[in-house]
């Protein structure tokens, strides 16, 4: 892999030695991708925030680094992904000393290596917004699927301490989706149900991730998305499989390119009985929850505005919390939205997402999301339901699901 004189003075250890490791990383990563050379990343988002997740070892690693000097590079848009609390709100959420102690120390290491804006799973929400074709290197599963299809930035999967290793040296392998020959669909997803809300969007991503794997879809048949549709979409697909990157007829910015390329590619039907099939696997069984938990992606600035409209002058049953980014969480702050959903008994946070969070001291065993990337991964630990988000406002405020299921 050919490598410039500032690459080679790097891996030589001119900006010391733990940069030097960290360069070898990425240069033994291309290597094995085969890679032809580095490219020079202007955003990266890095994963492995959360100390339920790195624990000591993780936390060892990050202070080492930052006491060797680590610091990310000047060009370079660096943001994290969420925590495991509320960095303000911790103690609202139940969260323990311990844990407390331990994470504001795995936010100081980032903090030395000049990395301390986002705690966000939507960077694109919070400044970090790369455009078409610019190549960056992005941890967070749905916010690499967001990056790559809706905003057409170019970035692997990839993991936080590769992330991290781009922040750095601000480099990453020229690999994977960085090629156009990669980005290309290999599957023709002829959407023939109607997709009446973001749920609906989640299920279908959740059942196409399930189902193939890795693949780069195609979808025909949508017919509109926004922000919050297309977040639940990509959401799913990457947590039920490992789908970076997807097209959407007339609608993402590179599908038009490819409508030659379809012809031949292996086709699935996706109809409203073979949607249904996928929200089984999270049963609606039990009408209390210990929490109603929105925002797995980050709640948007309109999402918060819909549901402080459901539950203005009234007030929850129970626990109902919102998670979003700090820059949406001062905007919503400043339009007096936070006020509304707090006085009716919400609890909106920032910094953090529930799958991140310490749930059994916290000592919540049930939950109710409108997200099935939440759902999935609540699961391994406790009882998750799924509904679309207004039945869970509806849900928090009469303290049990009541739920069409026709």
């Amino acid at each position: 892999m050919y490598l410039t004189g500032e690459e080679e003075a790097i891996l030589s250890g001119e900006r010391g030695e733990a940069v030097a490791k960290l360069m070898k990383l990425l240069v033994t990563l291309g290597e094995l991708y085969e890679a032809d050379r580095m490219l020079k990343v202007s955003s990266v988002h890095v994963s492995g925030v959360s100390y339920k997740n790195i624990g000591m070892p993780g936390l060892s690693l990050l202070e080492d680094l930052a006491s060797q000097g680590a610091k990310a590079q000047a060009w370079v848009r660096a943001t994290l992904n969420p925590s495991g609390m509320d960095l303000e709100k911790w103690r609202l959420m139940s969260v323990s000393e311990n844990f407390a102690e331990k994470q504001l120390q795995v936010y100081e290491a980032f903090k030395r290596m000049g990395i301390s804006e986002g705690l966000t799973c939507t960077p694109y929400e919070d400044g970090n917004r790369p455009s078409l074709g610019e190549n960056v290197a992005w941890a967070e599963s749905s916010a690499i699927a967001y990056a790559n299809s809706i905003l057409g930035a170019r970035t692997n999967r990839e993991s936080g301490i590769t992330a991290l290793a781009s922040a750095i040296t601000g480099r990453t392998p020229n690999y994977g989706f960085h090629l156009e020959e990669n980005r290309k669909p290999t599957l023709l997803v002829k959407v023939e149900a109607q997709l009446e809300n973001a749920l609906d969007f989640g299920g279908l991503g959740y059942l196409v991730g399930l189902n193939h794997g890795n693949a780069v879809p195609y979808f025909r048949g949508v017919k509109a998305g926004g922000l919050e549709e297309f977040k639940a979409l990509g959401s799913a697909m990457a947590c039920s499989g490992a789908v970076a990157l997807y097209h959407v007829e007339d609608l993402t910015p590179e599908a038009g390119k490819f409508k030659e390329e379809l012809k031949g590619l292996e086709k699935v039907k996706v109809s409203r009985e073979t949607l249904k099939r996928v929200f089984e696997r999270f049963p609606k069984e039990g009408k209390g929850f210990d929490c109603v938990f929105l925002g797995c992606p980050h709640c948007s600035l309109e999402k918060l505005k819909r549901i402080a409209e459901m539950v203005e002058g009234k007030q929850v049953k129970g626990r109902l919390w919102l998670c979003t980014s700090r820059r949406v969480y001062s905007e919503a702050l400043r339009l007096g939205l936070v006020n509304v959903l707090e006085e009716a008994g919400a609890l909106v946070l920032r910094d953090t997402c529930l799958v991140v969070a310490p749930l059994k001291e916290m000592e919540v065993e049930t939950v109710l999301t409108d997200s099935f990337k939440a759902a999935h991964y609540l699961a391994g630990s406790l009882e998750a339901s799924l509904a679309n988000t207004n039945e869970c406002v509806e849900a928090a405020l009469e303290g049990e699901l009541n739920r069409d299921e026709a």
